[in-house]
This record gives structure tokens, sequence and C-alpha cells, in this order.
């Protein structure tokens, strides 16, 4: 499978810059991001609940590989004080190599990589 395919940018958004922050750094110390980039600013209108509500949120666009994306979900679902945060994941059909390569490199266990190296 190549670079291209096991990309994605997954899409959350969290309530506060705080909270945009917090999550961000557990996910790319976890290694479940190799990236979160924080777009504060965020209006979002939606129903929850049968009222039309609407918010001011961070947006987070978060790099990972498909691989990774079910322990994202997971930790998200844990360290996330939304009900129900959101999770779109796209996949990223192109874009730059060495890039490519240091998203998946960043996103890789750290047992994986050296166990690569051993053999």
């Amino acid at each position: 499978m190549g670079a291209h395919s096991e990309a994605l940018l997954v899409l959350t958004t969290a309530p506060d810059l705080e909270v945009a922050r917090r999550l961000a750094r557990t996910l790319v110390e976890a290694r479940l991001a190799a990236c979160a980039s924080l777009m504060p600013g965020l209006e979002s209108h939606y129903r929850w609940e049968g009222i039309t509500e609407s918010s001011s949120e961070v947006q987070l666009l978060l790099k990972t590989t498909r691989e990774r994306l079910p322990d994202l979900e997971a930790a998200l679902g844990e360290a996330h004080p939304y009900e129900v945060p959101e999770l779109l994941a796209l996949p990223v059909v192109g874009g730059g190599g060495a890039y490519l390569d240091w998203l998946r490199e960043s996103v890789s266990d750290a047992r994986d990589t050296q166990a690569e190296g051993e053999a």
C-alpha cells in the first residue's frame, strides 16, 4: 500500500483553545497523530437532542494513518469533553513524499521501528 493511501486527515473540534491544546499534546505524544493543527475562531451550528445549537469551537486537523485511526478514536473518546466528539477521517490522495514518510514514521510505534531495525 502506498503512502498516499494510508495517510488520513482527521477532523475534530474542541470547545476552547485550552482543551484543543491538551488533546493535540495527548495525541501527538501517544504517536496517534504526527501533527495537530489548531484553528481557533470556528463557529459551529448543529442539531443536538432536537435543538438547533451554535457554539464557538477550535477545529483540530490531525494527520495520521489508517493503522493508527482505531487507537486515535479510542484515545479521543477518553480524553474529549464532548459526549459525541466530531471524528471525520478523510483519505489523503496525494502529498509530498518526504512529508508522507515523516507522517508515517511519526505515528509508528517505537517498538515497531526498533524491531524493523533489528531485523
